[in-house]
């Protein structure tokens, strides 16, 4: 997969010498660790890094940062042929707050599902948090729809969404 696939910013793997602009990003959205808690902290950030689904490679993940100069704007996580081999997940995507509202996290998606769809992938999932109204919104605007059962995440739950390529 070609990674540094956006047109108008540089997208790169993130490393842990990126963390503390990850944090960052991640400070400025509130709302979303209102519904998605706790916090990020260095150890999670370097944890999700790294962190697989069952029976899949470091090969198969992508924790890409897109910047603009030297500022972070978005952070994407990545796993290719997941949970099926014609599937790519997210399992995290966050903008930054102050260019938020504006079509960036957008733009970026549909960059990604072009490039997806050159990789012959045919659907994307992600799951968003119970009662995020922003969060669901916005994967809706970008032609995700609600699909399968809620599943648990702490005291809240987790619903699936998927797109078709």
């Amino acid at each position: 997969m070609k990674l540094d696939f956006s047109q108008k910013y540089a997208v790169r793997p993130l490393t842990a010498g990126d963390v503390d602009k990850i944090l960052a990003l991640c400070a400025e959205n509130e709302q979303f660790y209102r519904y998605h808690p706790p916090l990020a902290t260095r150890e999670s950030v370097l944890e999700d890094m790294t962190a697989l689904p069952p029976e899949k490679c470091a090969e198969d993940k992508h924790y890409l940062g897109f910047f603009d100069g030297e500022t972070l704007v978005a952070v994407l996580d990545l796993i290719e042929r997941y949970p099926k081999n014609d599937t790519a997940y997210i399992g995290f995507f966050m903008s930054k707050k102050e260019r938020q509202g504006y079509g960036l996290g957008s733009t970026f998606i549909g960059e990604l599902m072009d490039e997806l769809r050159r990789e012959r992938f045919r659907k994307v999932r992600l799951a968003v948090d119970r009662g995020n109204p922003q969060s669901k919104a916005f994967w809706e605007k970008n032609g995700f729809a609600l699909m399968g059962e809620e599943f648990p995440h702490g005291d809240s739950a987790y619903l699936p969404m998927e797109r078709a390529l």
